[in-house]
């Protein structure tokens, strides 16, 4: 009897923790004094020789001190493509570099983290190639850091498939509808030419098309002096440079958005409410800017 309450005391207290363990959205690879030019060639060969696939790199706000690495792996590509209800966009984990004095300060997107709050419910079913994943991330990146410490804020990992930043703010499912097309086809190519032409000064980092399932993803620079990136980075963190860019989601014929009021809370949970009304009109212009991307 003994064994029993034992065990079950166990059991229940496992379980607690794991419910209530706590997670940041990025994981600090460490600094080094060697140029984000010459970082940037090193996280990119070594994601190559292991198997990565990189997508796409730009310098957030067209500033020289920032720059973003995208990429995906086959496996995690495969498996959030089966997501149906945009789990295309968990496919993809960037690596963000920033330059503050002398220092170069390496970070990525927690897979652990990300996929919790962009595949919800299907994250279970899939966690046993998730955590492998994760620890070949950590195992690459120690060719060039060794700290792998979390920040960034905290969010409990049981809250992250239900994540909103407070009552009356949009969850994942609740996104912004940017325009729906006559075709998969022809939704790809409005939106691919007016990112190529840099319409509403934006900039087409990455694309990842899955012409079977007919889903796109899209990361897209932002780089608007009045309203982009150059007006909200330095307001809510350019630590954080990893949540970028932002993306459009093609699934079938409809273009949608995460809305801003999930996207940049979700990537920022530490962020004041101070500090969010300072960027109050940050996701209505992202969503402007998407949606002339999209016409």
């Amino acid at each position: 009897m003994k064994n029993v309450i034992l065990s079950s005391l166990v059991f229940f207290t496992v379980s607690f923790t794991v419910l209530a363990q706590e997670l940041s959205p990025y994981i600090k690879i460490g600094e080094s004094t060697e140029s984000i030019q010459e970082l940037s060639e090193k996280i990119i060969s070594v994601l190559k020789d292991n198997s990565f696939t990189v997508l796409g790199t730009y310098n957030p706000s067209n500033k020289s001190s920032l720059k973003v690495i995208a990429f995906t792996r086959r496996d995690l590509s495969d498996v959030s493509i089966k997501v149906k209800d945009r789990g295309a966009l968990a496919a993809v984990f960037k690596v963000g570099l920033v330059k503050k004095n002398d220092k170069v300060i390496m970070s990525y997107t927690n897979p652990d983290y990300i996929l919790r709050a962009y595949l919800r419910d299907s994250y279970s079913t899939y966690s046993g190639a998730f955590k492998t994943f994760s620890a070949d991330l950590k195992t690459v990146f120690s060719a060039v850091g060794n700290e792998f410490v979390s920040f960034g804020g905290t969010v409990q990992a049981d809250k992250l498939k239900k994540y909103h930043y407070k009552i009356t703010m949009p969850y994942f499912t609740d996104p912004v509808v940017l325009n729906e097309f006559t075709t998969f086809a022809e939704g790809v190519k409005t939106i691919e030419n007016a990112l190529n032409s840099k319409e509403g000064n934006t900039k087409l980092v990455y694309k990842l098309v899955y012409n079977n399932a007919k889903v796109a993803v899209f990361g897209v620079g932002l780089l608007n002096k009045e309203d982009g990136e150059s007006y909200f980075l330095p307001i809510i963190g350019e630590d954080h440079v990893a949540a970028l860019p932002y993306e459009i989601i093609l699934q079938d014929k409809v273009a949608t958005m995460l809305h801003g009021k999930y996207r940049l809370a979700l990537h920022w949970p530490d962020l004041t409410m101070g500090t969010f009304m300072k960027i109050m009109s940050t996701p209505g212009d992202i969503e402007d800017t998407l949606e002339v991307i999209c016409q």
